[in-house]
């Protein structure tokens, strides 16, 4: 049996959504809107910490107490559910996941019916590695697409492009080093059906165009979200390693159809030279229920290298920011998080975040990384407060400005 009901939490509706949890990350996938599941009583106290015990970091349950009981929720309520709760092992809800043995075959579909792709790729200064993105793309499966390659380079290498006559590539300069301007630029510039994201320095197999075209068809979905990895040979995390309801859009491996810009906009340019310009679009698209999968066949390799693309037009990455007198974290980071859900849990957010995002990213992970990284923001805490101040500020001129998105 794929899921069991667990009974133990205080009502069957609440158990329902228990399965109904387990279902959405074991990739059963309905299109369908008259599946929705009628849910007639909340869950108790305990109900919440057994459901936090199952399926996430056994921390986030001593978390949640602190939490509460700073909210002056009822102490002795809060003790006893944590307490009751703690014998109940973490349940790892990726194992034996749905597998879609008839994919293959019945996706074949949309191949026939051969809609064009456009392939968009920002680049700047990073000819070495784009000239074997080129190559990849030249020994795609799929034949009916063109590539818009937006090129911010200093200087642009016209020469470049000529050497690549394999495909069907369209070239336009941009003076301008803007990411989020770029990909909206190609957007708006192409007549394809579908628009496939793309980043200068990641390498793909042969069949990557055609599966997502056939994950989009097969699930009768508008978006398909790929799966990057930093490594050859790495191994696809759990929760990506299967068809499932997609919980991330990386704008550097995503097939769109066209229809989703005509129905959320473009990116949001606020988010030039910053962080989470795609999570943001997600967010957006999530909201509006446009259906995007998670698409395991279609891998990249992200190089990841350490000069040109967002490295050299800002900060990499959203808490760590490039010397101490900036912002902390990324203003466009609690940007997203007031706008879309409000102050009070952007302050909750960064009390979770901050002390524990101070070491360099290479050591995120490590054992004992996590305390020493909140002993050097308690002995720090005024640079980092500043820092903190720093980006809520910005951040609520960001929001008084309102988001810069613009619709085909």
């Amino acid at each position: 049996m794929l899921i069991s009901l667990d009974e133990n939490y205080s009502s069957r509706s609440v158990s329902l959504r228990d399965a109904a949890y387990v279902a959405l990350q074991k990739g059963v996938i309905c299109s369908s809107k008259d599946y929705a599941l009628v849910l007639t009583e909340s869950p108790s106290v305990q109900d919440n910490y057994r459901f936090l015990r199952k399926f996430f970091n056994k921390s986030w349950a001593t978390i949640v107490l602190i939490i509460r009981l700073f909210s002056l929720c009822n102490p002795f309520e809060e003790f006893k559910a944590f307490f009751a709760t703690r014998h109940i092992r973490k349940v790892d809800v990726f194992s034996r996941p749905v597998i879609y043995d008839n994919f293959m075959e019945n996706s074949g579909g949309i191949l026939e019916e051969s809609p064009k792709v456009s392939v968009i790729i920002p680049t700047l200064n990073r000819y070495k590695y784009l000239k074997d993105v080129l190559t990849d793309l030249s020994q795609q499966t799929y034949q009916n697409f063109d590539v818009l390659i937006c090129d911010q380079s200093e200087p642009v290498d016209r020469d470049f492009y000529q050497k690549n006559d394999s495909i069907d590539l369209k070239l336009i300069i941009q003076e301008e080093k803007a990411l989020w301007k770029a990909r909206n630029r190609c957007i708006k510039e192409s007549d394809s059906d579908y628009l496939l994201l793309f980043d200068d320095d990641s390498r793909v197999e042969p069949d990557w165009i055609e599966s997502h075209l056939r994950c989009v068809h097969y699930f009768k979905a508008e978006i398909s979200s790929g799966v990057s990895m930093s490594t050859v040979g790495a191994k696809v995390p759990g929760n990506y390693s299967f068809f499932r309801r997609g919980d991330q859009l990386d704008t550097g491996n995503v097939l769109i159809h066209r229809d989703v810009f005509r129905k959320v906009g473009l990116f949001d340019r606020q988010f030039e030279k910053q962080r989470m310009g795609d999570g943001e679009f997600g967010l957006r698209c999530f909201l509006s229920g446009i259906v995007n999968i998670s698409n395991p066949l279609a891998q990249r390799i992200h190089l990841k290298v350490s000069s040109g693309g967002l490295r050299q037009m800002g900060s990499w990455d959203a808490f760590r920011p490039k010397n101490i007198l900036s912002p902390r974290p990324i203003p466009s980071v609690l940007y997203l998080v007031r706008k879309y859900f409000g102050n009070a849990r952007a302050r909750l957010f960064l009390s979770l975040t901050m002390p524990f995002s101070v070491l360099p990213y290479h050591l995120k992970g490590k054992t004992g990384s996590g305390v020493f990284s909140l002993v050097v923001f308690l002995l720090l805490f005024p640079v980092f407060l500043i820092q903190i101040i720093k980006s809520w500020n910005i951040a609520s001129g960001m929001l008084r400005k309102g988001a810069l998105i613009e619709h085909l």
